[in-house]
């Protein structure tokens, strides 16, 4: 199959979202902890003070009239230079390439939120985020910039799949089966190449061969089942203890050791450390966000005092991820038998898709509430 006739991932799951931009840094972080103690700082302090805490932008700033975020109750919507009480609770977002962080859920925080993204968000959707050199699949709310962000599903509760109107049924009949919307995605990941073209195919054992490699994929993307293990002897371990505060990070190829100063984990498998997403380490990337020294007096400057036991915990799990995203090796292309082209989808009707297929859709669950307590209207 040539590059001209696999289909484009945009056609494919059509509807797209820019990603969300937060505007400021602060009320995202790896410690939910400090993102509470930021928020209490910024409630306290009044008039200019306030202010200059907040860091306003042009889309946000203490008198900024917004809703609710979809979902998130726990937010206010009074306008900031009045807010008072507790801090929203945080949820756990994508922050960058494989690293999980926390997130203040409150539309007055953030200059770019994308509600559409927040109305379909739940623990059935799975988020298609246009990295640098690939793809990458989450099951939570991504902030990775600056590519596209594809959900699965266009409605809550796993419903209406965002897939091009009968190409389930177009599949189907050339497998002999109709595939789910999560084998569809599985192939997507495990075939797509950098110019996110997909190759599908309708040969029934090329498909389970995609499938296979596909869903592993997805399972150790997402996180979002059994957490992924090492065989033993190959498991990372803390040989040393981690400082309360470690500044510099360092790779030992010959020991397959990394050391965060004097601590030391081990074995960490070269492939792990060596793993990149567009040019850039994501262990020391990783690191780096959680040791970087803030500016004084903002925010941002909130942040644990030490090492927090469970970033440890985090960082074994995110080095056993990379370690095994490593060993998997993409479907070989001359493998791909009986190919369906964008030529064949456009014969079956399901190229080009309709207009409304790349529009959200119509959704509202339940009553959202607008600024300063307002109904939201739709």
């Amino acid at each position: 199959m040539t590059h001209d006739d696999a289909p484009p991932l945009a056609d494919l799951m059509p509807w797209s979202v820019a990603p969300p931009r937060l505007g400021r840094g602060w009320p995202a972080g790896p410690d939910p902890a400090s993102l509470k103690a930021r928020w209490e700082a910024l409630v306290k302090a009044e008039g200019p003070d306030r202010e200059a805490l907040f860091e306003p932008s042009r889309s946000r700033g203490l008198t900024t009239a917004v809703g609710q975020l979809p979902g998130q109750n726990g937010s206010g919507t009074e306008k900031l230079v009045r807010a008072s009480g507790p801090c929203p609770e945080p949820v756990r977002v994508l922050y960058a390439p494989f690293d999980e962080q926390w997130l203040i859920p409150d539309q007055r925080l953030i200059d770019a939120p994308r509600p559409e993204l927040w109305r379909v968000a739940d623990g059935r959707q799975a988020f298609v985020v246009e990295a640098p050199e690939g793809l990458l699949v989450t099951s939570l709310l991504p902030l990775l910039r600056p590519g596209r962000v594809r959900p699965l599903f266009r409605r809550p509760g796993g419903r209406e799949p965002n897939l091009a109107p009968g190409l389930l049924e177009h599949l189907g009949a050339r497998l002999g089966s109709t595939p789910t919307p999560l084998d569809v995605l599985a192939w997507i990941t495990a075939t797509a190449r950098p110019d996110l073209t997909v190759p599908l195919t309708g040969d029934a054992g090329a498909w389970e061969r995609g499938l296979e490699l596909g869903h592993r994929l997805l399972w150790l993307m997402r996180r979002d089942g059994d957490r992924p293990k090492l065989p033993g002897g190959r498991r990372p371990y803390v040989r040393a203890p981690l400082p309360s505060r470690p500044v510099a990070l360092r790779y030992d190829r010959d020991e397959e050791a990394l050391f965060l100063d004097e601590g030391r984990i081990s074995p960490v498998p070269p492939e792990a450390w060596d793993f990149e997403v567009g040019g850039v380490r994501v262990l020391q990337e990783w690191f780096a966000t959680r040791v970087a020294a803030p500016e004084p007096g903002t925010l941002a400057a909130i942040r644990p005092a030490t090492w927090p036991q469970a970033w440890t915990s985090e960082l074994l799990e995110l080095i056993t991820v990379l370690a095994l995203l490593a060993e998997l090796r993409p479907l070989e292309e001359p493998d791909i038998a009986d190919p369906v082209t964008a030529a064949d989808l456009r014969t079956a009707g399901v190229l080009p898709v309709p207009g409304t297929a790349r529009r959200p859709a119509s959704v509202l669950e339940g009553p959202e509430e607008g600024p300063e307590g307002q109904l939201a209207l739709l």
